[in-house]
């Protein structure tokens, strides 16, 4: 499992397509997190459909990704989660912490016991100033201690600035 962090715009999505597609493996999936709430979140989805190539096969799941992982478990070689910012994000409104970082144990789990290999896509937020509101900081502290989970199980782990990986683990 290859975990792939970053800031915005930084290439983590491009790389775990290239990543994905320099695999021999036939029977590669795409599960998307997004949902289409706004006209820029359209935008970007619209952006992200046009750049993946077809092979791919898109399951759209914002909130379930252990029982989407659990749907492919034999039909997949090669799987990209895009992207577990938003995954946190869509959990936020919908669950206390502690159900929270629960999901995120269980992501983790089952991505080292799948077949397949998984490509995961994050977002690295922490970095700059502390955020003036209590929702932003849970945001970000939940996605940093999600971060860190998956980190843990991977196998390894991107950090990806200007368009270039650089290999933490």
């Amino acid at each position: 499992m290859t975990l792939i962090t970053g800031g915005c715009r930084s290439g983590k999505s491009a790389r775990a397509i290239a990543i994905a597609c320099a695999s021999p493996a036939p029977r590669k999936f795409f599960l998307a997190t997004a949902q289409p709430l706004d006209d820029e979140m359209r935008s970007r989805i619209a952006h992200h459909r046009r750049t993946r190539p077809a092979e791919f096969v898109t399951i759209e799941e914002p909130i379930n990704l252990v029982d989407a992982l659990n749907s492919i478990r034999d039909c997949a070689d090669v799987l990209i989660i895009d992207c577990v910012t938003i995954w946190i994000a869509n959990l936020l409104d919908k669950s206390n912490d502690e159900v929270v970082l629960t999901e995120v144990a269980r992501l983790a789990t089952v991505v080292r016991e799948v077949k397949f290999s998984t490509i995961i896509v994050t977002d690295e937020v922490g970095w700059g100033i502390v955020p003036d509101n209590a929702v932003a900081r849970r945001f970000r502290d939940l996605l940093g201690w999600a971060n860190q989970k998956i980190a843990q199980a991977a196998d390894e782990v991107l950090l990806m600035a200007a368009g270039y990986p650089l290999r933490l683990k």
